[in-house]
This record gives C-alpha cells, sequence and structure tokens, in this order.
C-alpha cells in the first residue's frame, strides 16, 4: 500500500494429500508496532469470508481446524491445517492492518455510540 505496509503469501496452487498437513505461508511488512492480521478463504464461485484474525501477537487463534500465530519477531502469520479435506480447495489470502486504521475505524463508525474492537471486527468481517 502507498503507507509502506505489505504482505507476502504462498502464491499459486497448493497440491497437498488429503489428510496431510497443509502449511500457507504469509510474512507481512509494517511501519505500525501493534498490526492485525487475517486469514480469508475464498471458495469456488462465493465470496471472501474471514478465516482467522489475530489481535495479539504470539497467541494462537484456531477455527474450524485452521490455525495461526501472529509472530512479531518473523513478521509472520502462517494458516496450518492438521488434516486438509477436499473441501478445503479454495483461494487463501493473508491480509493485514494496522492499529491507526482499526482506531479510525472505532472512531468513525456510522451507529455511534462506545463499541468494542471484536464488536467493529465481527461487523466488518463477519466472523
Amino acid at each position: 500500500g502507498t503507507n509502506g505496509d505489505s504482505v507476502n503469501q504462498t502464491e499459486g496452487p497448493v497440491t497437498v494429500s488429503e489428510g496431510a498437513l497443509m502449511t500457507l505461508n504469509c510474512t507481512y511488512q509494517t511501519m505500525y508496532s501493534d498490526p492485525y492480521l487475517f486469514w480469508y478463504i475464498q471458495h469456488l464461485n462465493k465470496a471472501p469470508q474471514l478465516l482467522l484474525k489475530s489481535l495479539t501477537a504470539d497467541k494462537k487463534v484456531e477455527h474450524e481446524g485452521f490455525q495461526a500465530t501472529l509472530v512479531k519477531r518473523d513478521s509472520s502469520f502462517h494458516l496450518q491445517k492438521q488434516a486438509v479435506q477436499a473441501s478445503d480447495s479454495a483461494v487463501y489470502y493473508c491480509a493485514l492492518s494496522d492499529t491507526m486504521q482499526m482506531g479510525l475505524w472505532l472512531w468513525a463508525d456510522p451507529e455511534g455510540g462506545v463499541v468494542s474492537l471484536s464488536e467493529v471486527l465481527s461487523k466488518y468481517f463477519q466472523l
């Protein structure tokens, strides 16, 4: 992006045997000290959906067998699933948001009032 943030992830098709471990790599660069990282999944002919979000470094997050840990020292947020299934065939996207942008979302919430960060994330990211 124009602010110098960037995300790099595993590109192209990944072939994994059913029941095997899948790992999709995601590394990032940002000028902010506390970035938020996200993994999205997009099945064929479907809209992308939020799969995982991490708001805290070095804490594993899990959802439907997928897991990832935001490792700040490596600037990484690798996605793993222990035993993949045919239904996991999809396009996966890693995304980054800085804390300043998240703060603006809170400030500019169109419904007004005081809302928690988790409420804002749930509303905007549909998890």
